[in-house]
């Protein structure tokens, strides 16, 4: 009995070959027609702290409480993220009276992210804040633009009212 040789026939060869081109040239294209996917920023890059955000410590309560004559200060992300709320309780009108001045400017600013928001002005309303003669034991708001969203809850926020500075409140 004569064992044949194993030879793999010429056909075999070509056939094989032209599957694998036809793979390679697919798998090529599929990358080259996809979109790259952003990369998520380096761990380096971010400026989040790992530890959580405190309050107002006791002691600064008292100092805007008696020195500035307000207390219960808030600052709040609206539904929609696009506006900030700042909220007061008067305690002393005339301490505090320059957060009721209309000639005084507000800002909000952000310590992270660098963000000065101003307050809005609709044409028909005007600013979105509360102005005039300020009461005792009265709540009061302010309402910053936060357009593209540059201060995010968790964020330490200063306010600014004209020579009126409050810092370190947290957006909740």
């Amino acid at each position: 009995m004569k064992l044949r040789s194993l030879s793999t026939s010429p056909v075999v060869l070509f056939a094989s070959s032209v599957c694998l081109a036809v793979t390679l040239v697919q798998a090529v294209a599929a990358q080259q027609s996809a979109p790259a996917a952003p990369k998520p920023p380096a761990a380096s890059t971010l400026r989040r702290s790992p530890y959580l955000p405190v309050n107002l410590p006791q002691r600064a309560k008292n100092y805007y409480g008696l020195v500035k004559g307000i207390d219960n200060l808030s600052v709040r992300h609206t539904a929609s993220g696009n506006l900030i709320r700042f909220s007061y309780r008067v305690t002393d009108p005339v301490t505090a009276r320059v957060l009721g001045e209309k000639t005084a400017t507000a800002y909000l600013y952000g310590e992270a992210s660098h963000a000065l928001l101003e307050i809005p002005v609709m044409d028909k309303i005007g600013p979105l804040r509360q102005t005039g003669p300020l009461e005792a034991g009265q709540e009061y708001w302010m309402v910053f633009s936060n357009k593209g969203d540059p201060i995010k809850a968790g964020d330490r926020v200063d306010v600014f009212v004209g020579s009126l500075h409050i810092d370190g409140l947290i957006v909740k």
